[in-house]
């Protein structure tokens, strides 16, 4: 006949939950998982009554009632929180010296490996608790997986937009930014202003400091442009060294050609590129919405390209705003 002592030790590999009462209901010994549920309560000499609450079978209200309870299934609860949730199978123990109390969490497993930082090794290998956990731990990894790979698909997905409309030189909007701007305004119906300013004498940066020098120039200008303008407004360079700038809900002829004046000015300013300085200046033409009857972005293009050729023609380094009081009805720019 197997002792207490030889058949707690054989439940520990085989049943790491059960709890092995005597005929009075105290706690002979307690399964390592058991255990580990309340790691600062030795359960060894406690009365079972104490820590665990019988929620059913209702009718049994004492200790005898529960180890008579051959083959039968309990429900409990741990008295204190957290108030995990049990099931029990009671196995008798010979000549009515107790019992041994298996247990399970049952559909509470999730939350008990959660709450108690359980392992496979907290359970016995047979147990289909284990192959649930694999399920659960699988699943998990596949959505975490899953969720990386849509947010980096995400991230790539807004990237490769940013990119489509950025100039990758200065980081200003592109052409094709540029258009987009346009048709969403002109079909909003706002009132805008079109700035077309080209840089003079970047040739000859070019031509005599390299193309680094000219990026350089250009990357400049563009920090300049974006310092001189709102966010809400819109600067894209649109060729070499042309750019545009789109000003949303701003038609104050008098405020534009500030603006204009304050960018020509800086432009004019030397750039300083590996001790050699890089002398350029700005032409600037200047259209708005406003100045026809059904806006077009071709012809408002045309003509602040129209005012910016006025302002190259005049001597360069000017700003000239088109007017559309020409003679004879034709569109002629006025220098400003």
């Amino acid at each position: 006949m197997m002792d207490t002592a030889n058949l707690s030790t054989l439940l520990e590999t085989l049943c790491p939950m059960f709890v092995m009462v005597d005929g009075e209901g105290k706690i002979l010994n307690a399964g390592p998982t058991l255990q580990k549920l309340r790691p600062d309560q030795p359960m060894k000499g406690r009365a079972f009554p104490d820590l665990f609450e019988l929620v059913r079978p209702r009718t049994i209200t004492t200790i005898p009632a529960l180890l008579s309870l051959a083959g039968g299934k309990v429900h409990l609860k741990f008295h204190d929180e957290p108030r995990t949730a049990l099931k029990g199978l009671i196995a008798p123990l010979p000549d009515g010296n107790g019992a041994i109390i298996n247990l399970s969490f049952g559909i509470s497993i999730l939350d008990a490996v959660r709450d108690y930082a359980l392992t496979s090794a907290d359970f016995s290998g047979t147990d289909l608790a284990i192959e649930l956990l694999y399920l659960v731990e699988a699943k998990s990894a596949a959505m975490e997986a899953s969720r990386s790979l849509n947010l980096r698909l995400q991230g790539a997905m807004l990237a490769a937009e940013e990119q489509a409309v950025t100039d990758m030189l200065t980081g200003l909007k592109n052409r094709r930014a540029m258009d987009l701007v346009l048709g969403h305004l002109i079909s909003g119906g706002s009132a805008f202003a079109l700035m077309h300013l080209d840089l003079d004498y970047f040739k000859s940066v070019n031509d005599r400091l390299g193309h680094a020098a000219g990026d350089f120039v250009l990357q400049q200008a563009a920090r300049i442009m974006e310092e001189e303008t709102r966010n809400e407004d819109t600067v894209a360079r649109i060729g070499g060294d042309e750019f545009v700038i789109i000003f949303k809900s701003l038609v104050d002829e008098a405020v534009l050609s500030d603006i204009a004046a304050r960018l020509i000015k800086r432009l004019r300013q030397p750039m300083m590129f590996q001790g050699a300085p890089c002398q350029v200046s700005a032409s600037v033409g200047t259209a708005l919405s406003t100045q026809f009857n059904t806006p077009d972005a071709a012809e408002l293009l045309n003509a602040a390209d129209q005012a910016l050729y006025e302002a190259k023609r005049q001597g360069r380094s000017r700003h000239c705003l088109y007017s559309s009081l020409g003679e004879a009805g034709i569109k002629t720019a006025s220098s400003h």
